[in-house]
């Protein structure tokens, strides 16, 4: 930007003098209408230069701002970084020893799975079991009951019969 700005300043500067040589602007010392011109010309080149320079300067100034916040930023990014490394490193053996947990309890519970099912059969099986065991013991019991009963009934009939027989004896005699 500076090599555009002396570049256009030599142009103007070499323009200026070939109109002095070319007799255009007389050089006699009297002030006339050409001398004034040459003064706007200068007093605007002046000024064009003066803005030109504050520019440049204000051009510095924002990019040396630039610069000072791309450095801040390029920090922070780098502590960010840091600081995500150190996250993953944290999380990272929690992380393996969750997932081998994890495996460990899926194996477990396809293991647990036949076995309840192996579990609920058998115990199923047990009720049954114990059912016909109290049904065959009650039967058991009313069984015995009723031979009680027979025995009682067939051993009061024989000595029923016994007496008759002993009547009839005694009878006979």
């Amino acid at each position: 930007m500076a090599a555009q700005r002396q570049m256009l300043e030599q142009q103007q500067y070499s323009q200026v003098q070939r109109l002095k040589n070319s007799g255009i602007l007389s050089c006699n010392g009297s002030p006339t209408m050409e001398d004034k011109e040459e003064d706007m010309s200068r007093s605007a080149l002046a000024l064009f230069r003066a803005k030109e320079e504050e520019i440049e300067k204000k051009k510095t100034e924002v990019r040396d701002k630039v610069h000072a916040q791309m450095g801040r930023v390029e920090e922070e990014t780098k502590r960010l970084a840091d600081i995500r490394e150190e996250l993953e490193a944290l999380t990272d053996p929690l992380r393996k020893e969750v997932a081998l947990v994890r495996k460990r309890i899926d194996t477990v519970n396809k293991e647990l799975k036949p076995l309840g099912q192996s579990c609920q059969k058998k115990e199923r099986e047990y009720k049954e079991a114990l059912e016909s065991l109290n049904e065959k013991s009650r039967e058991k019991a009313q069984l015995v009951t009723k031979l009680m009963e027979l025995v009682s009934e067939s051993e009061r009939l024989r000595m029923k019969k016994l007496e008759e027989l002993c009547k009839n004896v005694d009878t006979l005699k």
